[in-house]
């Protein structure tokens, strides 16, 4: 089936091709509608080339039979299915070219969305982690295992839930199955241990890779890179995955615990099911969302579903939030009354940390909770958006870092360097900046503005300058522990003051930054 001959066809007389939305091994995705009930779905549709050979045939036939089965809130659902035969005209060329008709998702995969917005907050990523968790659930009861966990099979609709997809290589554990002895089918990006060894494979196969799915979420990385997929997949058997909160200090040991056992090389260790999973999944939320002290996106969705003792660990505003709704409503006056009188005033937040003090001639300005912003103009996206505001939250025990740069370098598609900005809205004439780090080494440039232009794409090229900085107003070679840096030539107040990564320490793939301090 080539996709240039293919859109706009119409399968079993009802369904038309409107658009490829995806391409795998044995089949091609696309978006279609139902010109019957006149509704959009997807079309998974067996490629021409492979629709002759008995076992990919088999197993794609498989796959519609699996997923018909399955009725689950978070899994994609079979609506359809057919084979299609040689069009009169040629479109279809070869005879019995099979499709499987599914529920189309609004959305993303979580793929791209992890590779959009990096890390994701630490009870986004659990939510999700429960939703999949609770979708393989539905699946292992059945008997069928998915055996393809990766968070390209996971899509993320417009409301913000989880559906997990592409039970293309799923087997039930009551048939005998279609691959050879030795023979791995899964992404080796999150293979169990057991699946790289060509040995049985069960629901608890699908519980590692989901482990490492929840290992990515929190981190932004996938835990082993080699130069081959096998490479790869001997790293998963031989090797002890990375420790989450190593590259996420800001997950609870709770959470970290949950991904340890996920992964556990030795199925003794690992969660004998996904309801185990799901229950400690559940359990962390909760802790995770107290610690927040919120929730937003589909964890609070999730929240709401968690059962009596996981809710017990929220705080009460959490666990009733109508009530709340009514308590902050009739506050609502002397809120907006502050508000306005905040406006008028750099607005306060955190405070300062107890380790800044002042100096002759210089006080630190205390910032809003929300006053720092990651910027990577020159990148292909955030930078660890989600601990940026570790910078200024009086706690020199939490950092921000840039994202890890493997070739020791901050060179980026539209030119050198990232930073954080701090917002001291209305302004201020500030004439110095402290800097704490825990990986000293590090080379910084200031700059200060009143109006900067952030409707650039990520990576495109407009420098600095142009985007609205000026300066360099002070700058730093090697960023010491703690380092103050002083102002040249500010002589007016600006809203904007810009700390400028050029250059990584010396042998390190990150910068780390725990807290950043302005003075005037």
């Amino acid at each position: 089936m080539k996709a240039m001959t293919a859109i706009g066809t119409l399968l079993g007389g009802r369904y038309r091709l409107d658009a490829r939305i995806g391409r795998g091994g044995m089949s091609t995705v696309y978006r279609a509608f139902d010109t019957v009930l006149e509704r959009a779905v997807a079309i998974k549709l067996m490629h021409r080339e492979i629709a002759t050979d008995s076992d990919h045939l088999e197993r794609f036939r498989r796959e519609a039979r699996a997923v018909a089965q399955l009725q689950h809130p978070n899994i994609v659902s079979v609506i359809d299915a057919g084979e299609e035969e040689a069009s009169a005209h040629g479109q279809l060329d070869g005879v019995g070219t099979p499709y499987i008709v599914l529920e189309y998702v609004e959305g993303e995969t979580l793929k791209e969305l992890i590779r959009r917005e990096g890390p994701l907050e630490v009870p986004e990523a659990l939510a999700y982690a429960i939703e999949v968790a609770r979708a393989l659930g539905a699946a292992h009861e059945r008997q069928i295992v998915h055996r393809d966990v990766k968070p390209q099979n996971v899509l993320i609709g417009s409301e913000g839930s989880a559906k997990i997809t592409d039970f293309g290589i799923a087997r039930s554990l009551t048939e005998e199955g279609l691959t050879l002895a030795g023979r791995v089918l899964g992404t080796t990006d999150y293979v169990s241990p057991e699946q790289a060894l060509g040995q049985p494979v069960t629901g608890q196969s699908d519980l590692y890779s989901l482990g490492v799915v929840l290992y990515e979420m929190l981190t932004g990385e996938i835990p082993f890179r080699a130069e081959s997929s096998v490479a790869v997949a001997m790293r998963h058997v031989r090797e002890a995955i990375p420790d989450v909160q190593l590259l996420r200090p800001e997950a609870s040991a709770a959470t970290a615990a949950v991904v340890e056992r996920a992964v556990a090389k030795d199925l003794s260790q690992r969660y004998p099911d996904a309801a185990s999973m799901v229950a400690d999944l559940e359990e962390v939320l909760a802790i995770e969302a107290a610690r927040a002290g919120q929730a937003t996106g589909e964890a609070t969705s999730v929240l709401r579903t968690l059962p009596g003792s996981a809710r017990g660990r929220l705080p009460w505003r959490m666990r009733h939030p109508h009530r709340l709704a009514a308590v902050l409503a009739l506050l609502a006056v002397v809120v907006a009354t502050a508000l306005v009188v905040a406006l008028i005033h750099t607005h306060r937040g955190t405070g300062v940390a107890s380790n800044v003090h002042a100096e002759s001639g210089l006080a630190p300005v205390p910032l809003g909770q929300t006053a720092a912003h990651d910027y990577n103009p020159f990148g292909t996206g955030p930078e660890n958006h989600d601990r940026v505001q570790n910078v200024i939250d009086s706690e020199p025990g939490t950092v921000w870092s840039t994202e890890r740069y493997y070739d020791g370098t901050l060179r980026k598609p539209g030119g050198v360097g990232t930073g954080v900005y701090l917002d001291a809205a209305p302004g201020v004439r500030a004439r110095a900046i402290e800097i704490q780090t825990t990986t000293p080494g590090f080379a910084v440039q200031l700059y200060a503005s009143n109006s900067i232009n952030l409707s650039y794409p990520y990576g495109n090229a407009t420098v600095l300058a142009q985007r609205g900085w000026r300066g360099p107003i002070g700058a730093s070679g090697y960023v010491h522990g703690r380092e103050r840096i002083r102002f040249a030539g500010v002589s007016q107040r600006y809203r904007y003051y810009l700390l400028w990564l050029t250059s990584l320490p010396p042998g390190s793939l990150f910068a780390a930054i725990s807290e950043l301090t302005l003075f005037k």
